[in-house]
């Protein structure tokens, strides 16, 4: 295998908006890891990505024969086995969904050109993340899998503090620079991965399966519960239960986190509470962007969508199921509606549209805290995003 892409299936990207928007299916955090790092574990080879043509820029394709693998698709030893086995102009099919290609010109790649390559069938069971909600709810099973992908043949570092209580220490793995103090740790569940150069303050209690990825910080006092992931470099408080944090992304404070995602550079104001199961307990339904409408998820527990660079006010309530698309900014009494589009500003009493030019300003100063750049690929996905969800913004039709 010269290389490595990961493509972005067409019949499921859509029903990932609004996290599709600003990345490739493969940059999905679902687990520990996000899914392109997965396959470069199990491959041993760095990804490129076959995605929308305004995130090429950021997220770049390979050339030279390929093995494209489809970006949705979790991995395990078993479809590894079947998809490293394929021959050049082979496809490997699960009923009707592609799940690996190997090619000589990874230029010609398309779903189209894989139905004339030599078709092989998958007969395993296999895993593909293809709606949002799918990425908490597949969220334990892929933290055990990372854990055990990451910590195999590795010696934990020590808890190395004495008034730390540890319940099942055998599944529990330190990653170096940790610093824990005063907290509980109970991994009899689940694993409980703590990764570089993260803080668990006093006061914390944490129920695996739970990953904290490298340079976060769990604040004094707050309650995780098990089947959550922090992204790197985020900041939680208060409870959160079945989440999952991409990554730079800040619940600091009090407040209810629950069956929820949150993308990259997210931030929730204090006491910002979320609900995950109706009031009747009915199935929730939620906004589907290849519908343009409410669909039915089938689940009782369904909490808060939200995507990149989305941020609420203090004591903002999130009815159950709710969207969020990228760059809003919400603030004020009641319950806001539950879709709210891209770049809107504002709450339950109306939204006016949040200009680019105002959101380059709190981007850029957001992610030189953090000591990043908001770059020219990063404005440019930024404006095309923008052009692309206006149609959402109805009150700029009305005004």
């Amino acid at each position: 295998m010269d290389n490595l892409i990961l493509f972005d299936d067409p019949t499921i990207r859509g029903s990932l908006l609004p996290f599709t928007f600003t990345r490739p299916v493969a940059d999905i955090r679902v687990g520990i890891l996000k899914i392109s790092e997965k396959w470069e574990k199990y491959t041993g080879h760095s990804a490129g990505f076959f995605t929308q043509e305004y995130l090429s820029a950021k997220f770049s394709k390979k050339n030279s024969p390929a093995l494209f693998i489809n970006g949705a698709l979790l991995p395990d030893p078993q479809v590894w086995n079947a998809i490293r086995s394929l021959q050049s102009g082979e496809a490997l099919w699960k009923g009707n969904q592609l799940l690996a290609l190997q090619m000589d010109k990874p230029e010609l790649f398309g779903i189209e050109i894989a139905k004339n390559k030599y078709p092989v069938s998958y007969e395993g069971e296999v895993v593909l993340v293809q709606k949002t909600w799918h990425i908490f709810q597949f969220n334990a099973a892929e933290i055990k899998k990372d854990y055990d992908l990451i910590t195999a043949d590795r010696i934990s570092q020590p808890v190395g503090d004495s008034h730390t209580i540890v319940y099942a220490p055998e599944n529990i793995f330190i990653e170096a620079g940790a610093k824990i103090k005063a907290a509980v740790l109970n991994a009899e569940g689940g694993p409980i991965y703590i990764g570089k150069n993260t803080e668990i303050q006093e006061g914390s209690l944490i129920r695996g399966p739970f990953a904290l990825c490298e340079g976060s910080t769990v604040n004094m006092g707050a309650k995780l519960r098990g089947d959550t992931t922090v992204g790197p470099y985020s900041k939680v408080g208060g409870e959160i239960s079945n989440s999952v944090i991409f990554g730079y992304s800040n619940k600091g404070h009090e407040g209810f986190l629950g069956n929820s995602v949150l993308g990259e550079w997210c931030n929730l104001g204090a006491d910002t509470n979320t609900s995950n199961l109706k009031n009747n307990y009915a199935p929730v339904k939620l906004w589907d962007y290849t519908k343009g409408g409410f669909a039915n998820t089938g689940l009782q527990f369904c909490g808060l969508m939200m995507g990149d660079h989305s941020k609420c006010g203090i004591n903002t309530m999130f009815n159950t199921g709710t969207v969020v698309g990228v760059g809003a900014n919400i603030f004020g009494d009641g319950y806001p509606r539950n879709f709210i589009a891209s770049f809107a500003w504002g709450g339950a009493s109306g939204f006016s549209t949040f200009q680019v030019s105002k959101f380059d300003e709190v981007a850029t100063a957001v992610m030189k805290r953090r000591g990043l750049t908001y770059g020219q690929a990063d404005k440019e996905i930024i404006e095309k995003v923008f052009d692309l969800t206006r149609h959402y913004r109805i009150w700029d039709k009305e005004s």
